[in-house]
């Protein structure tokens, strides 16, 4: 049965993240809150763990999680190359909701699903998540909802759609923004970003000069379903690397 945690109260707080980073480590599933949307996350280096969250959100591996980090230099182990303007960009928006897509260290013992040898990583700007980040190392995350269903905005609403697939939940009360991060693709010449959300194109192009827009809209048209978390929707991705599941 699911354990549920209010972060609000510091006692639940201590004792959730602990048992939150016990849970990461046996392989099991978590709901975290993080500065954009709700995410559900596995240890990035459990093959198993990474499928058990692809089975519990309805995804294939053809739709790889991203991957949230407690820290820069935990990030800089799992990138091979950041190209012209990764190290700007970090400087500029990390922690905060800015994922960058990157050649991954070819050396990496993990699974993520079809990378084509690309990562998604992100630093999330919420005390939850980075203290749990920084217990328990990188973490797949993709957003708290089953595929096709609207991104959770609150853990109540993570837990209806994902049930005692998840282990932990820590509620972190509802979401700031419902924006999901913005997606830039950095192994490119040109950087392109592949998905509009918190952070505007405008900033983007103040750090970077010149940047192709190829974008996925974060809002739907009338009448249709909102389901934006870093989660579901990947991008085209054009030539050789795999679009990404956009992230929590």
């Amino acid at each position: 049965m699911s354990r549920s945690y209010d972060c609000g109260d510091e006692e639940q707080r201590k004792t959730g993240i602990a048992d939150a980073a016990s849970t990461v480590r046996r392989g099991e599933l978590v709901v975290l809150p993080t500065d954009t949307v709700y995410g559900v996350g596995a240890d990035a280096f459990s093959p198993s763990a990474v499928a058990g969250l692809l089975a519990a959100k309805g995804r294939g591996r053809d739709m790889p999680p991203p991957v949230l980090v407690g820290s820069v230099r935990a990030a800089q182990a799992l990138i091979e190359d950041l190209g012209n303007h990764g190290q700007d960009l970090i400087e500029e928006f990390w922690p905060g909701p800015l994922t960058i897509v990157c050649a991954a260290t070819p050396s990496l013992s993990w699974d993520l699903g079809d990378t084509k040898g690309t990562v998604a990583v992100r630093m999330p700007m919420h005390p939850v998540a980075l203290e749990l980040l920084k217990d328990v190392g990188p973490m797949a995350v993709s957003s708290a909802n089953a595929s096709g269903n609207p991104a959770a905005t609150t853990a109540a609403h993570a837990a209806e759609q994902l049930g005692d697939s998840v282990a932990v939940y820590l509620d972190g009360g509802p979401c700031a923004d419902e924006l999901p991060s913005t997606i830039i693709d950095l192994t490119y010449a040109v950087p392109r970003v592949l998905r509009s959300g918190a952070i505007p194109i405008e900033r983007l192009r103040a750090v970077c000069g010149t940047v192709i827009a190829e974008l996925k809209t974060t809002r739907p048209a009338p009448g249709e379903a909102k389901e934006t978390s870093e989660p579901d929707a990947p991008a085209d991705r054009g030539q050789g690397p795999a679009a990404p599941e956009p992230d929590a």
